[in-house]
């Protein structure tokens, strides 16, 4: 067997079976579940039509590169919400269909990083998604965290990181809109980052697969590619970036994303997914297509996530150390008592599961970051949410 998946943690979610294993939560109280982030509002009829009425497409073995057409929507979508000149994202060179960013960001590591290099280095922010870490591991790259708090806003001083660090590193992980805590990166840090990869010849992945759930709908979150064009860094040189269907279209279960930007690295990762066997079906495709090329459905599920949230936030205000986040569908609430202990006893009391913030996180020198904090996602439905923040009202005034 590959001895680097000994290196492997459990997964959150195993972790949390574990936690709440023999505990009997109140009968009369329904289960409420907040901890993981699978969307549950109702997919696009239009795209569930077009996915059905292409099922005979079944017959034909989709290509690793996708449909030309598909290429051409994501190239047209992200041109369009990401303020890019036009024609400058080529479908040709520029533009990799995926099986869901969760598929493609562990594989992208495996296609990237160099392990006959001393110290490949993997740098990601913390806490992360965990597949950045697993990614990572199973390429044979070290793996180097930084840490977001309240302090810096959660996003890293990254100015602040060792010569050394940035050195060694080969790729660097990003997710903003960030997963949990939701902190968006702005021009600047794009422009630090980009002068580092530079200085120091590191790939950045960009997860940007919260990036069109947010508040303000003439305020949506800047991309890495958006960044790269206000720059005069046209070619995207070094810069990749995730998108997905799951959270902008609720379509969890069609694995439908893309990957963009350097083509030089897009052709190697092109030339791995090849052999990987990742082609994504020809109706996925095409019902791909459909959702890319309508925005209506998109600002409607925006506009059920800014009532969740404000009828949520109404409720907690005051007895729970808790904001809305810049953009996302996370709650990111800091614990009177450390993350295990409350998301054990909110469920035994309340029935709610949520995920405690250690498990999203490591230790580092200066402490593990999620460590009095829990990981809420508002993806059930209105009535659900509501019912939750009374619950969890309740429960905090024992505190």
């Amino acid at each position: 067997m590959n001895p680097d998946l000994n290196q492997l943690h459990p997964y959150p979610f195993e972790k949390l079976a574990s936690l709440k294993a023999g505990i009997q939560p109140p009968e009369g109280l329904a289960h409420i579940a907040l901890s993981i982030g699978e969307p549950k509002h109702a997919p696009p009829q239009f795209v569930l039509d077009t996915l059905s009425n292409h099922l005979d497409r079944v017959a034909n073995y989709p290509a690793t590169k996708g449909l030309p057409e598909l290429r051409q929507a994501i190239a047209a979508w992200a041109e369009r919400r990401f303020k890019l000149s036009a024609d400058m994202l080529d479908p040709e060179t520029q533009v990799l269909p995926v099986n869901g960013t969760r598929e493609a960001l562990f594989a992208f590591a495996q296609a990237v990083v160099d392990r006959t290099q001393t110290n490949p280095l993997v740098v990601s922010p913390n806490p992360f998604y965990q597949i950045y870490e697993g990614a990572a591991l199973l390429a044979g790259a070290n793996t180097a965290f930084l840490n977001c708090t309240a302090d810096n806003r959660y996003i890293p001083d990254f100015s602040a990181v060792s010569p050394d660090t940035w050195r060694d590193c080969q790729l660097l992980y990003l997710c903003s809109p960030g997963n949990p805590t939701g902190a968006v990166l702005t021009l600047e840090h794009w422009r630090t980052l980009l002068a580092l990869a530079d200085q120091y010849d590191f790939v950045i992945a960009s997860d940007e697969c919260y990036s069109e759930l947010y508040f303000d709908e003439g305020a949506p979150p800047m991309g890495l590619l958006q960044a790269c064009c206000e720059l005069g860094r046209t070619d995207f040189n070094r810069c990749v970036v995730f998108h997905s269907l799951s959270k902008r279209s609720n379509l969890p279960g069609l694995r439908s994303g893309f990957a963009a930007g350097d083509a030089s690295i897009l052709a190697e990762f092109l030339r791995y997914r090849t052999y990987h066997g990742c082609a994504m079906p020809v109706p996925s495709q095409l019902a791909s297509i459909a959702a890319w090329e309508d925005e209506d459905h998109v600002m409607a599920n925006r506009a059920l996530y800014r009532q969740k949230f404000e009828a949520v936030l109404d409720i907690l205000d005051g007895c729970l150390a808790v904001s809305r986040p810049e953009a996302g569908f996370y709650l990111w609430p800091r614990t009177p008592v450390d993350s295990e202990t409350f998301a054990r006893e909110l469920f035994a009391q309340q029935n709610i599961t949520v995920l405690p913030g250690n498990y999203l996180a490591r230790s580092t020198g200066n402490g593990n970051p999620g460590d009095q904090y829990v990981r809420m996602a508002l993806v059930a439905s209105a009535e659900e949410c509501v019912e939750a923040a009374r619950r969890l009202k309740a429960f905090m005034a024992q505190f």
